[in-house]
């Protein structure tokens, strides 16, 4: 117990972070699982980060209210977006929700006031224990599950192949899409808002362009074909900079010359269920 503990004092951050990592994965998973490349999710962990945390330190409210508050405002502000940003598609969407994810940030940098603009919001409540963040990851994945074997999954799936063809099988393109895009939004402000009450300090440019393309990366690198996917590249791209650290000065090159081997040789990501499937035959 003794070692366990010493264990947890060290790198109790980093495995919660794992956690929250993926389910920032899983929230561009759910985008990705219909066929938008959306880049967004920053800014809605950003507007769930800051919220949660006014919610508490100016609001006095609950953990679990902020937490709601932090899923709820994003949602909010994704059904206002969405309407004008998901009728493009392709690069077209990654650019309007990347100008849309800079918005945010110029926001949050002029209104000190709440924010405390570039400063950022310090002495945030730690109240993010590891059991809020298992039971969040595990409430996801088991409604992502669900939603993936149900009438709604197999939409996003016949969207995500052809979109004018589900259309003229009477699927509701929009309607389906707008979803995607919502939920997706309340994933990344609850990792956003259990991240905020872990680090203490929230900052703007915490939710910019290069955290959007951090959590584009881990669901690419893990794979789309399944859950675990999006969760096994979070967890590779969490902990590679600190397996790598003894390696000091090139422990950044060789980082991206893991990530570059991965893309190059598993196109289909870490998690592909199809080479599973094959590697498991072989053996049998």
């Amino acid at each position: 117990m003794e070692a366990f503990d010493s264990f947890w004092a060290v790198y109790s951050n980093l495995v919660l972070t794992l956690g929250t990592n993926s389910l920032l994965a899983l929230s561009i998973y759910l985008t990705l699982s219909c066929g938008m490349l959306a880049m967004a999710n920053a800014a809605f962990m950003g507007i769930g980060a800051y919220t949660a945390a006014l919610l508490t330190m100016n609001a006095g409210m609950p953990f679990p209210v902020a937490l709601a508050g932090g899923m709820v405002a994003p949602a909010v502000v994704a059904l206002l977006i969405g309407g004008p940003t998901l009728r493009l598609s392709g690069v077209y969407l990654a650019m309007a929700t990347l100008a849309f994810g800079e918005v945010v940030r110029i926001f949050v940098l002029n209104t000190e006031g709440w924010t405390g603009g570039a400063l950022g919001l310090n002495g945030i409540p730690p109240q993010t224990e590891w059991w809020h963040v298992a039971l969040a990851l595990a409430l996801a994945c088991s409604v992502l599950a669900l939603l993936r074997r149900s009438k709604v999954g197999r939409a996003f799936e016949a969207i995500k192949l052809d979109e004018t063809a589900a259309g003229l099988m009477g699927i509701a393109v929009n309607a389906h899409k707008m979803l995607a895009f919502v939920l997706g939004a309340m994933l990344a402000g609850l990792a956003g808002a259990l991240n905020a009450h872990l680090t203490f300090f929230i900052g703007p440019n915490e939710y910019g362009f290069d955290r959007g393309v951090e959590i584009m990366t881990m669901t690419i690198l893990g794979g789309i074909n399944g859950l675990m996917g999006p969760i096994s590249g979070a967890v590779i791209l969490t902990l590679l900079p600190e397996l790598l650290r003894g390696l000091a000065d090139f422990r950044n090159v060789v980082n991206g010359l893991i990530l570059v081997g991965i893309v190059l040789f598993l196109p289909r990501g870490l998690w592909d269920p199809a080479r599973v499937r094959a590697l498991l035959a072989r053996r049998g």
